[in-house]
Order: C-alpha cells, then sequence, then structure tokens
C-alpha cells in the first residue's frame, strides 16, 4: 500500500469534500466524521486462500466523530483467518504526524452470546482526536471468512484455505456508515481462475484488467452517504450497495460438496442408543408425516442450543451423532444433524441444507449462509424443509417465521437454491372473542375465549412451555390488567394440559369483572373495546409504525397472520351507541380487512379480520398493509354510550 505525502493528503482532504458536498453538501457538512477513502485488495492463491490488505484515511469534523472514532476494533476468526494491524497515522490539523505504536494493539476474545467458538477482535487506541484530524491505518488479514473444517491444532497455512479447496467467494457491502468520498475493491485471481460478480442495489465504476500475470477486478463507488433507515426495514444486504463474488460455477456444485463432505465425515452415522430412542418414537405412528412430525419435535424440544468450539468439524461439516446425542447441546447444525441421523434411522432419506436467517441469499454462489435446517425426502419424490432449532413447542415442522427464505440442500443429485414458500395467513390465527356486559355504573363484566394456531399458537403458549407452571395464573391475569389495571380475574380455564402442543391449537377461556372501567357522566358512558390491548405480543404488526406515509425499502412482520377479535358489550337499560355504524373492507395483495360496528337491541357488536399475507414485504406492498393494519387500529377507538 502505497501512503500519501501530506501535501497529496491536504488536497485529498480539502478538493475532494468540497466537490462531494455539491451533491450530498449537507451529510458531508453535518458529518461527525468523514472517510477519505475505505480500500480493500485482495490477492487469491491458487488454493482460494486470500490475502487482504484493509485501507482507510477518515477525517474527524466533529468532538463527537473524535471520540467516536479513538478506538480502531476489526473481528476476526483464528481458526480460518489472521488479522493485524500494520500502520496507523494521525495527521493532526496543526500539521503535526503522530505514528501510532501498532505493536501496542490488544487482541482479545471476542464479545459473544450463545455461540462461543473463539473468534476474536484487534484492537488500536488512538488517543484523543479533534476536528480537523485525519487518521490512515491499514490490517492485513489472511484466510477467508465463513467456513472451517481444519481444528485449532493445525497451526501452518492450510487452515486458511477455504473447505472447497480452490474456490474463493466474497460478499461484499458497499453501504457506508457515513459520509465517504470513495470505497474500492479490488479482486488479484491468478490468470486460470474464473470469478463471477454481481453489484445490487445500486451501481459502481467496474473494471477488469490483467496485472503481472494475474486477473485484476476493481469496483469504485464514489460520494456514497449512509443508507437512510426504516422502521422495520428487510435487512441492509437486501436494501443498501453491495458486491458478490465467486469461482464456484453454480449452487449445485455446492450442494453436490456440502453432501459428500458430511458423508465422508460420518456426520450422521447412527448409534445404538439412539436408534432405541427412535423406535420408541415412531411406534405407533402410521403415516410419514405423523412420524417425521414426532421425531422433529422431540429433537426441537430435547436438543438445548448452546455452541462451543468442538475443534474439528465445525463451520460446514455437522459434528456426528455420537457427541450430539450425548451432549443433548449444540447450535443450529448439531440440531440439525441429530434431526437427519433420526430421519435415516427410521427409515427416511433426509440431508443437511444451508439457509441465511435474516436475508435473501442470490444467484451468485457466494455462501451467504448463516444457518443450518434438514430436508427429508417424502414417499413421492419430493424434499421438504425441517428446522428444529426454530420450532422447540411450535406446531409447525419448519418455523414460519421464516417465509420467503433461500435454502440450499446437500443432496446426493444437487440441488439449485430453493425457497421457502409464504404460509397462508389462517396457519397463524388468532382469535378474540369477548362477550361483556356493561353496567350503568361504569362496571364490566365479561368472558374472553383465546385459540391460536401455528406462529400465533407458539406466542400464546409460551407461557405454559416455557414458564413456570405456579406463574400461570400470574400470567393470565396480566393480559386482563392490560385492559385495565382495575381487572379481576374471576376464572380461567386453559385446558387439561396446555404444554402438550401437539394435541390440539391453544384455547384459553377467562372470566372477569372490571369496575369503573367505562367512563361514568351525566346519563353517558365512554368504554373502549377490550380487545384492544389483549395478546398484543402476538400482534406483531402493531409494532410496525403505520404512520410513515411512504418506504423506498421493503419490509418484515415476523409472520403471515389472520387475526379476527369479535366482542360484543350488552348495553343497560335505556341506552345506546352514539357512535355511527360501520361496515368496510380493504384487499390488497399484501393484506386484506373487514371491519364493522353495529347495534342490535341492546347489544353492540365489533367485528374485525386482518389477513396480513406475508413475512417479507416490498415496498410497493405498504400502501395495501398500512390501510388494513390502520383500519384494525381503528376499532380500538372509544364507544359512546348515551342514556
Amino acid at each position: 500500500m502505497k501512503y500519501l505525502s501530506l501535501v497529496t493528503l491536504s488536497l485529498l482532504t480539502l478538493a475532494p469534500i468540497a466537490q462531494a458536498q455539491q451533491d450530498n453538501s449537507e451529510a458531508f457538512a453535518t458529518a461527525d466524521c468523514v472517510t477519505l477513502l475505505d480500500s480493500t485488495a485482495v490477492s487469491v492463491q491458487p488454493t482460494g486462500s486470500g490475502s487482504f490488505a484493509v485501507y482507510k484515511k477518515f477525517k474527524v469534523q466533529t468532538v463527537q466523530g473524535g471520540v467516536a472514532n479513538r478506538v480502531i476494533k476489526y473481528d476476526y476468526d483464528p481458526l480460518t483467518a489472521y488479522a493485524e494491524f500494520k500502520q496507523a497515522t494521525i495527521y493532526r490539523a496543526g500539521g503535526d504526524i503522530v505514528n501510532i505504536d501498532v505493536t501496542q494493539a490488544c487482541d482479545y476474545a471476542a464479545p459473544a452470546r450463545a455461540i462461543y467458538w473463539g473468534a476474536r477482535q484487534i484492537m488500536l487506541e488512538l488517543g484523543r482526536l479533534e476536528p480537523g484530524d485525519v487518521v490512515e491505518y491499514e490490517i492485513a488479514k489472511k484466510g477467508f471468512t465463513y467456513a472451517l473444517l481444519a481444528g485449532p491444532e493445525n497451526e501452518d497455512d492450510s487452515r486458511f484455505i477455504p473447505p472447497m479447496r480452490g474456490q474463493f467467494y466474497d460478499i461484499v457491502p458497499f453501504w457506508v456508515s457515513e459520509p465517504t468520498l470513495r470505497k474500492v475493491y479490488k479482486l488479484t485471481i491468478p490468470m486460470e481462475k474464473e470469478i463471477q460478480f454481481q453489484f445490487y442495489q445500486g451501481s459502481c465504476a467496474s473494471s477488469m484488467h490483467y496485472e503481472n500475470g494475474k486477473k485484476a477486478y476493481t469496483f469504485v463507488i464514489e460520494d456514497a452517504v449512509p443508507t437512510k433507515r426504516e422502521p422495520n426495514m428487510v435487512n441492509l444486504f437486501d436494501a443498501a450497495p453491495k458486491l458478490m463474488l465467486s469461482s464456484t460455477p453454480e449452487w449445485k456444485d455446492k450442494s453436490l460438496w456440502f453432501h459428500k463432505v458430511n458423508e465422508d465425515y460420518g456426520s450422521f452415522n447412527p448409534i445404538p442408543e439412539a436408534q432405541k430412542k427412535v423406535d420408541e418414537l415412531i411406534k405407533g405412528k402410521k403415516t410419514e408425516m405423523e412420524k417425521i412430525a414426532v421425531l422433529t419435535h422431540w429433537v426441537a424440544d430435547n436438543i438445548r442450543y448452546a455452541g462451543i468450539s468442538m475443534g474439528k468439524g465445525e463451520g460446514y461439516t455437522l459434528h456426528n451423532l455420537k457427541m450430539n446425542y450425548t451432549d443433548r447441546c449444540g447450535v443450529c447444525k448439531d440440531i440439525a444433524g441429530t434431526l437427519i441421523a433420526f430421519l435415516r434411522m427410521a427409515g427416511f432419506e433426509s440431508y443437511p441444507a444451508m439457509t441465511m436467517a435474516g436475508s435473501r441469499v442470490e444467484q451468485i454462489p457466494a455462501d451467504h449462509f448463516n444457518h443450518c435446517v434438514a430436508v427429508v425426502k417424502l414417499s413421492n419424490g419430493t424434499y421438504i424443509p425441517l428446522d428444529p432449532t426454530w420450532v422447540p413447542f411450535v406446531r409447525e415442522l419448519w418455523s414460519s417465521a421464516e417465509q420467503q427464505q433461500n435454502y440450499l440442500p446437500g443432496i446426493p443429485e444437487g440441488s439449485d437454491l430453493c425457497l421457502t414458500p409464504v404460509s397462508a395467513p389462517e396457519n397463524h390465527y388468532l382469535k378474540l372473542k369477548a362477550n361483556n356486559r356493561l353496567d350503568a355504573n361504569g362496571t364490566l363484566k365479561g368472558e374472553l375465549t383465546v385459540q391460536a394456531e401455528g406462529q400465533s399458537d407458539a406466542s400464546v403458549r409460551r407461557v405454559f412451555t416455557s414458564g413456570y407452571q405456579q406463574d400461570w395464573r400470574n400470567s393470565m391475569e396480566a393480559q386482563l390488567l392490560a385492559i385495565s389495571p382495575n381487572a379481576r380475574l374471576i376464572s380461567v380455564d386453559w385446558g387439561k394440559n396446555p404444554k402438550d402442543y401437539q394435541a390440539a391449537p391453544i384455547k384459553i377461556t377467562f372470566r372477569y369483572e372490571i369496575p369503573d372501567y367505562a367512563l361514568v357522566g351525566d346519563g353517558v358512558l365512554l368504554v373502549k373495546p377490550t380487545l384492544d390491548k389483549v395478546y398484543n405480543s402476538v400482534k406483531s404488526f402493531l409494532r410496525i409504525d403505520t404512520d410513515l406515509a411512504e418506504r423506498q425499502y421493503g419490509f418484515k412482520d415476523g409472520c403471515s397472520r389472520l387475526v379476527e377479535q369479535d366482542e360484543t358489550i350488552q348495553l343497560p337499560a335505556g341506552y345506546s351507541l352514539v357512535n355511527e355504524a360501520k361496515e368496510e373492507t380493504h384487499q390488497s395483495t399484501a393484506a386484506d380487512f373487514e371491519g364493522s360496528l353495529s347495534q342490535t337491541g341492546n347489544k353492540v357488536a365489533l367485528h374485525q379480520k386482518l389477513a396480513l399475507k406475508k413475512r417479507v414485504y416490498e415496498a410497493s406492498d405498504w400502501q395495501g398493509f398500512r390501510t388494513a393494519v390502520n383500519a384494525f387500529k381503528s376499532y380500538g377507538d372509544y364507544l359512546v354510550i348515551k342514556k
């Protein structure tokens, strides 16, 4: 890396900023810090191992910017990569130059939760930075990022070679966290290697030329500003500029490799004690889906999620059944691997699959995965995905919180990239029905029935499957207290055994009394519908800000869902509803709503039915979604009851 002279540096810090400010004046002028150059140069060896030179130069513009950047941190995995600071320099606003002693950099275990695989960080303290200071630093990294086959005992350079020896891939976020004058990614590969690439969600200047007997690809963006975030928007990988590169021709090649590496390792070899458990579980089960379900749920409910580094067998290689069944804990690949072995011992064809929870996977086979699941082959020859990691105490076999998610099965015949389908809203219904009686003194007495299925069932039932039994009634009472702090739970019926989630969808019946629920005036009662506050934790769509008029990016909800709320209020003698009766419907590709408010005799009836049709929505879905959800919310307004 060549470093700039102080004269050149002055030109870089002043003239380009002035030019960039013509287009993004406010962003550059008001930023706490401006990146002058963000450059990554990668040199790939024939083995697929890469040497990375990460270079960054930034200018501090405010005191806050100085505080935020006084320490530089960089993450790496020591089992697959090595990273160190090569140099760091501060060019003071007054003209002084400070060379930072990079030998004082710290290398320590990175903060972690639930998964402890030995990830590390290097950290370099720069000290006090003032407005006008310019900092440049370089980090050298060797290895790869996403996978691991070799264990920590290998100390030579072989640990830096990717699992698919000779193949190289990279996923390069081209979005920025602060205004950036120039961002560059340069890849140099041996002449005989082929690389495919695509730039998504934006544009860049790109070139390929020959350099010292190698191919050199360069990608550049200039005058970039941070992506404006929107509430509940899709992952930045699905919204902001990114570059995907891979030397692997197609996903089928990765699928075949993934299948072979686990079969060769013996990840799913049976053991007698596990075979005994499988035979016990499937005894009396007649259909293939009954057998698949009982095995999936047992694994989901009995293998705890906890990850520690176990040496050889991390990354793409799934730990063997003996380890998983003995330890009864692991991360997604251990839980999926246990299920695959169980299914094979029950006579099924089953294999692992890679997926990406949180964002989509592109057609460029660049290994954008962070999660492992299973697939099983049915008698009709089709494969279906199973995810025991995400369905503990859930009535589904594949969590619908993972709808519209790409996955790649590692099967003998090879597979292209697959996509999980949308689950119909009625598969995840939440039905609330309240029959209430209002007295002239404002006291409300009533009965509430809650029914749920799918993801809604899992949310309603969680207190029974994950909580202590002595807390069950308190949790039920908390639902009523959300309606009013005066609410009194008279009785609750949650069935014979609400922990048994496989028996039937959840059903709970409350009986209650709420003194002083209505606001009482001279011949007038003001009362709110009770269902507006009940089980709102299940109604994830209520946490999406529908005051936002427009969206530029796609957005997410927890799951597709059907919510039906029906409430009747028997009025005191001689009282009637002042609010105008209404009936409305809204339909779109994203969401449907129907609702009504009416009075028949001495009863007021409210009806709401909201169908949310996806988990991941396009920006164009926003108006239909917003209209339906806002209509649903409008039925929570006060009702005016007059004598």
